[in-house]
This record gives structure tokens, sequence and C-alpha cells, in this order.
């Protein structure tokens, strides 16, 4: 099968197209014909050499943390699936080739509605924004919740599924123009960082902030805990400006503020298992009936997955970007 196979680390021109062997599945996986694959920054940072993945580490390091397509094969002991079913799927790796094996657990129905590019959107970022604001942070309607980097493909989807979840948003974008996207997806009120500092907006419109969805890191670091009322939850999916941080403790404490740290693509396959089904049967219902939806921005074939890179680090990016296969 064709697939992007990293023989080296690097800047976007490593993405290169070759021939390797097609995957094999074992007796719970499926084989899963791609038709789309998502990208994600965690698959700039694997280009980098910055994200290795999981143990054990796979014979060929292919990209790409989420796929959609129709089922090639399935395993003797797969109940679940059959060949020529549309799905997609949560994968630790593989997803920019033609062909990936995944455990059946970590597979789902494509709903009627979408296509294959739509469906390739959701896994890797609804399922993050859904654990980030449920299993994290724990919120609940009528809360409030600040959402960095809203204009991007994990940002966006938090968003929408905030405002599902009747949470009131604060979102943080970096041009007028991702704001007033981000704006029609629910938030109450969206930041521009180069005109104004969110701090300022939360202190004069909001009572505070119930958590934080951080993917920014070091520079945010202080003003996002400063953002928050007793008892709330800083959740850092990801640490874009940087991850070491000087910590006032005493703020901690005496504003019993927690901050968690949350990764999928690490986190043991059970625990992967049991979030992907809560997600089926709580959120992929909502995205059938249109009420929440992927949000595409741009695609590229897979053969140019350097230049779906390259766009990606150009920050301009509103929702995500799908390689099609």
């Amino acid at each position: 099968m064709r697939a992007i196979a990293l023989t080296e680390y690097g800047g976007p021109e490593v993405l290169r197209l070759s021939e390797v062997e097609d995957p094999v599945y074992g007796p719970e996986e499926v084989l899963i014909r791609i038709r789309a694959a998502g990208v994600n920054r965690a698959d700039l940072l694997q280009r980098e050499g910055r994200y290795p993945p999981p143990a054990p580490a796979p014979k060929v390091e292919i990209p790409g943390l989420e796929c959609a397509g129709e089922v090639a094969a399935v395993g003797a002991r797969v109940g679940l699936f059959r060949p020529g079913q549309r799905v997609a799927a949560l994968v630790p790796g593989g997803g920019y080739a033609e062909k990936v094996a995944v455990h059946e657990r970590l597979v789902w129905s494509v709903p009627t509605g979408l296509s294959s590019t739509e469906a390739a959107a959701v896994p890797e970022a609804f399922l993050t924004a859904y654990d980030a604001l449920t299993q994290q942070a724990g919120l609940t309607a009528g809360q409030w919740v600040l959402i960095h980097a809203a204009a991007g493909g994990v940002g966006s989807a938090a968003v929408q599924l905030a405002t599902w979840m009747g949470t009131h948003v604060v979102a943080t974008v970096g041009s007028d123009e991702k704001a007033a996207w981000v704006r029609g997806l629910g938030a109450d009120y969206v930041v521009n960082y180069r005109q104004q500092t969110f701090l300022e907006v939360i202190r004069a419109y909001t009572p505070g902030m119930d958590a934080v969805l951080d993917f920014v890191g070091q520079t945010y670091w202080e003003d996002n805990l400063e953002s928050l009322v007793p008892g709330g939850v800083l959740v850092v999916v990801g640490t874009l400006s940087g991850d070491r941080v000087q910590a006032r403790l005493g703020v901690l404490l005496g504003r019993r503020l927690t901050v968690r740290g949350t990764a999928l693509r690490s986190r043991p396959l059970e625990l992967r298992f049991a979030l992907v089904q809560q997600f089926v049967r709580r959120v992929l219902p909502a995205l059938a009936q249109g009420r929440l939806k992927p949000l595409v921005d741009a695609t590229f074939p897979l053969s140019e997955a350097a230049r779906a890179h390259a766009y990606m680090q150009e920050n301009r990016v509103q929702g995500k970007i799908v390689l099609t296969v």
C-alpha cells in the first residue's frame, strides 16, 4: 500500500509517499480502507521527532491519529462490523496511509449524512474536546469555560460541544476573521488576543471561569489561573508556547484550583475504549442530526501531506485539515 512513512524527522519536506507492506490485523481488529485522514498538531510534532508513537513501536512509523473509510476485512473475533461498512476510527498512528488496522472498539459507523472527509475530521478533535470538557473539567450546563485556540480543530469542536452542553464560552483567536467565525459557532465572547487580553474580557463581562481548556501553555499560565473561580480546573491540552512554567503554589492552594493534563494517544487502551463508547452513545447522534458539525477548512491529497503541514504551520486554519486518499 501507499503511505507517508517517516524515515527521517524534520520539516514538511520529509513527508513523502512511499510503498510499504499492508498492515496485519489481529482477531479483534478491523482493517480499514482509508478514504480520508485528519491532520493534527500532534502530527507536526511527530514529524519533528517530538511525539513518538506508543509502545510497542511500529515497524514503519506512519503519522495520523484519525481516519474514515470502509471496512476491508475483519478479524475472527470481530462482531460489530462487516466488510464494506463505512466507518471512522481513532488510531494511535497509521492514518496517513491507504489502510490501517485498529481494534474494533475504537471504530464506529459513519452517520449517513457525513462524507468520509467530514467523518475523518471527527475522531481526534471531538473526542479530545469531549474528554477535556466532561471527563477532565467536569463541566455542566450554566458554567463558564475559556477555550484557547478556538479556531483550530479541537478548539472549534470544543466551542460547539460546550455550547451544545449549555455551557457559556469565552474563546480566544488570533484575527478578527477567526473571531467572527468562532462567534458563529456559539461562543458568548471571542477575544482577538492581538488586540486585548482574555483576562480583561473575563473580568469585565463574566463571573469568572469554571474551567480553562489550554493549548498554549507557558505564556498563558498565570492569566489562566487568574481567570478561574475558586475550585476551577485548568485542563492542559497542548503547549504551543512552551511547557515550562513557574508555579505559585499558594494560588492553587488558596483557591483550591486543579491543573490536569490530558492526551488520548498515551492513554491505556481500556480507557480509550471507554471514552469512544461514551462518545458514540452521547455525541455521535448529535453529529448525525447536524446539531454538531465537523468543520473542514481545507483538503489535500495524501501525496501532498507536506503542503497540508505547511498550511497548518501558517496558523490560518479555521477548523480541520483533511488528507484525501
